[in-house]
C-alpha cells in the first residue's frame, strides 16, 4: 500500500508538471504571435502603409517619400473639433483642389493657422494637404479622416490647399508641379481618374481656386497633366 501511494503521488505530480509545461508552451506561442503582429503593425504605422495609403503615420513631424509622390512632410493636426474632428471618411471618391486666398503665405503658415483653430475656435477649417510656394507638401489630416474643406464633399474627398504668390491666384511653377504629382499619385493610389479631380467651385460655386475658375482652359490642362502623370506610375 505504501508503494502504491508513492506511485500515485508521483503520477499526480507528473501530470501537474505536464499541465504546467503545456500552459507555458501555449503562453509562449501566444506571446510570439502577438510579438510578430505587433512588429508588423508597428512597421505599418511607421511606413504609412495601410488600407488608405499615407494615413496612419503617428509621428508629429516626419518627412516621408512614397514612390511617385513628391516628398511629404507629415505634420498631423492635433485632434480637435475645429480642424481635425477625426470623423472617418466613407470612401475616397474624389480630390478637391483649393487655393489659400492668402497671397504669399507659406504652407507652414497655413498649417499653423489650421492648428491654431483648436484654441481660437473662430471657424472650422482644414485640408488634408497643403502645397507651398517652393512645391513643399505638408500633410495635415490622415486620408482616412474628414477635413473641413469641401462642404458637402468632406465625407468622400481628399482636399489639397495650394499657395499662390499674388492676388491673381495663379500658381507658380514649383507649386503647379507638386500639384500635378501629388494629385496624380493620389489618383493612382486610390483608383481615381482626373474626372474625379474637382475644384471647390464645382461643389459650392465659390471662386476657388480662383485662377482655375477664371481660366477654364488652364483647369482643363491641369487635369490632363494629372491624368498623364497618374498613367505614368
Amino acid at each position: 500500500m505504501q508503494q502504491k501511494r508513492k506511485r500515485y503521488r508521483y503520477s499526480r505530480m507528473t501530470r501537474k508538471r505536464r499541465r504546467a509545461q503545456i500552459r507555458r508552451r501555449i503562453i509562449g506561442a501566444g506571446a510570439a504571435v502577438l510579438c510578430v503582429f505587433g512588429i508588423g503593425f508597428g512597421i505599418r504605422q511607421l511606413t504609412g502603409i495601410g488600407q488608405n495609403g499615407p494615413v496612419d503615420i503617428q509621428a508629429d513631424t516626419t518627412s516621408v517619400q512614397w514612390e511617385g509622390a513628391p516628398p511629404i512632410n507629415v505634420e498631423l493636426l492635433t485632434p480637435n473639433e475645429w480642424s481635425r474632428p477625426q470623423i472617418a471618411l466613407e470612401q475616397i471618391q474624389g480630390i478637391v483642389i483649393h487655393y489659400t486666398a492668402n497671397p504669399g503665405s507659406t504652407a507652414q503658415q497655413n498649417h499653423d493657422y489650421f492648428e491654431g483653430l483648436k484654441d481660437s475656435q473662430s471657424t472650422k477649417a482644414s485640408s488634408h494637404f497643403i502645397i507651398g510656394l517652393d512645391g513643399e507638401v505638408i500633410q495635415c489630416i490622415p486620408s482616412s479622416e474628414w477635413s473641413y474643406a469641401s462642404n458637402d464633399r468632406n465625407r468622400d474627398t481628399l482636399s489639397i490647399e495650394c499657395c499662390h504668390p499674388d492676388e491673381s491666384g495663379q500658381f507658380n511653377e514649383a507649386t503647379y508641379q507638386s500639384m500635378v504629382e501629388l494629385t496624380g499619385w493620389l489618383c493612382h493610389r486610390f483608383g481615381l481618374s482626373s474626372e474625379d479631380v474637382i475644384r471647390h467651385y464645382d461643389v459650392t460655386g465659390k471662386d476657388c481656386p480662383k485662377y482655375f475658375v477664371e481660366h477654364e482652359d488652364v483647369w482643363v490642362q491641369f487635369r490632363q497633366d494629372v491624368q498623364e502623370y497618374a498613367d505614368s506610375l
